[in-house]
């Protein structure tokens, strides 16, 4: 399989019963379907709680009304079409509205209807912003998925970047590593790109998602071993997802394998209250013993992950946890003042989201 084909209706599927067809029709017609055929050879069919099937099949459960579409409210920090400035020195290029296929607890499935507006089909303002903004050393290209574009026009974005002095860290927002390798084991001409711009004083880096054990399959590791032979730097970040990797012996795996590769796990996100998201979250407390489980088993090279929370107002950390209180602190803030906030709260079982536990207005 050299070139995976790609697919965006389910009844394409061989082996599903027209039942489940129509269910996952009636999905579809809200939150589109994408997957390929290399992704979908990675399901055990035999299995209806198959990890990998949960990531990239549409779910009757989608349709619960929980959540918000833009969870974090992303778009209060669009300061121009497709550019996110929300940390002082770090900014968010949206260059795509498309995955190499779509995980169906997305946080940014917004981008994927017709009428959005946020990925900017032109970059240059974005780029001018950054230029005139010497605070912003860190520049994140996302979407949608930064390596579904074509290697030529990922290097016109990448080196327009590289011509800003104080752009230090370029990073590849990315699922393509596990969704279709095969984007990096067939373009020679992507390495050569990384090799070009990630240099001894600039590196790039590669934001990997691998959620499950059973995506680093042989071709997975050969491309990102490319990745890595080509000088970028690859991290690991994956949410933590019901029935995909909510429990300790599959987190630990994930962050044993990972590491042995010599990828470093970077962030667990709590799965954000998006719409459609219900039945993949699992509330927070749950998830903060499930990630220090699996933390406690693993080397200190697998230790680095942090269990995260990207709220509106920053990035909050969840760091401990007894019988009476559970404690967080910002390991971002959009705010400076709310930088090194240590918040204790009463447990709560529940809750799944900042919001459940305090009115952030209340913190500063």
């Amino acid at each position: 399989m050299q070139k995976p084909k790609y697919l965006t209706k389910v009844d394409l599927i061989e082996g599903l019963s027209e039942d489940q067809i129509e269910q996952m029709k009636e999905v579809t017609e809200r939150f589109p379907f994408r997957a390929n055929d290399y992704y979908l050879s990675l399901i055990d069919w035999d299995d209806p709680n198959d990890p990998v099937r949960r990531i990239i099949m549409p779910d009757i459960e989608e349709l619960d009304e929980w959540g918000e579409m833009d969870a974090s409210n992303e778009h209060l920090y669009s300061v121009v079409p497709g550019l996110e400035h929300k940390y002082e020195d770090t900014a968010l290029l949206l260059v795509s509205k498309v995955c190499g296929s779509f995980c169906r607890f997305c946080f940014r499935k917004r981008l994927f209807s017709t009428e959005n507006r946020e990925v900017a089909s032109d970059v240059g303002p974005g780029i001018e912003y950054i230029r005139k903004h010497r605070e912003i050393t860190n520049v994140l290209l996302t979407g949608g998925d930064s390596l579904i574009l074509s290697t030529d026009k990922l290097s016109d974005i990448v080196g327009r970047l590289r011509e800003i002095e104080h752009v230090g860290i370029i990073r590849f927002g990315s699922k393509m590593v596990a969704f279709n390798p095969y984007r990096i084991i067939n373009d020679p001409a992507l390495p050569e790109m990384i090799r070009k711009y990630s240099t001894c004083e600039k590196r790039i880096y590669i934001m990997a998602h691998f959620n499950h054990p059973r995506e680093l399959t042989d071709v997975a590791l050969e491309g990102l071993n490319i990745l890595r032979n080509a000088g970028a730097v690859v991290c690991n970040q994956t949410p933590m997802i019901r029935g995909v990797n909510d429990n300790v012996d599959t987190m630990a795996e994930l962050f044993r394998k990972l590491s042995f590769a010599g990828i470093p796990p970077y962030y667990v996100f709590q799965c954000r209250p998006t719409r459609g998201n219900h039945t993949y979250a699992v509330p927070a407390e749950e998830g903060y013993t499930v990630f220090k489980k699996a933390i406690d088993r693993v080397s200190g090279l697998a230790k680095r992950a942090r269990f995260v929370m990207s709220h509106a107002t920053g990035k909050i950390e969840y760091v401990g946890i007894d019988e009476n209180k559970i404690y967080m602190k910002y390991h971002r803030a959009a705010d400076p003042r709310r930088y090194d906030l240590f918040m204790a709260f009463d447990r709560n079982p529940d809750a799944y989201w900042l919001d459940d536990y305090v009115d952030p207005d209340s913190l500063v």
